[in-house]
């Protein structure tokens, strides 16, 4: 299965980033093999937009779960809607939370955990 991590760096013992949107890379992991392929997110530096630009990419690369610190509701909105389960309130290195989520460990959230523009300067934190 296909995940995504949000993370501050391009490999799995970077730390994992508490923002979605506007993370620095997403590291697209598989599952069964620990395959991964980091791509610098394209819409961090968005005025505006970032989480649903995001969650977008989710959809389009057949992500099924999203592993992260923080979402917000335009992207908690944008990645329920492509059936993609949202993972947050994690920390710690990407290899730790794959670990966490193919051992059952994780909850998925039902809600949004920060508010729009998290992540921003200026922005709700």
């Amino acid at each position: 299965m296909k995940i995504c991590v949000t993370a501050q760096g391009k490999d799995l013992d970077s730390p994992v980033d508490p923002r979605f949107g506007r993370c620095g890379y997403f590291i697209f992991v598989d599952t069964d093999t620990l395959a991964f392929e980091a791509v610098e997110n394209p819409s961090a530096q968005f005025a505006g937009g970032a989480g649903i630009q995001s969650g977008q990419l989710m959809a389009g690369k057949g992500v099924k779960a999203v592993l992260t610190g923080n979402v917000g509701p335009n992207a908690f909105q944008t990645l329920t809607a492509g059936g993609i389960s949202i993972y947050t309130g994690l920390s710690g290195k990407v290899r730790d939370a794959v670990e966490k989520y193919k051992s059952g460990a994780l909850k998925a959230t039902e809600n949004p955990n920060v508010g729009s523009k998290f992540g921003m300067p200026g922005g709700s934190r």
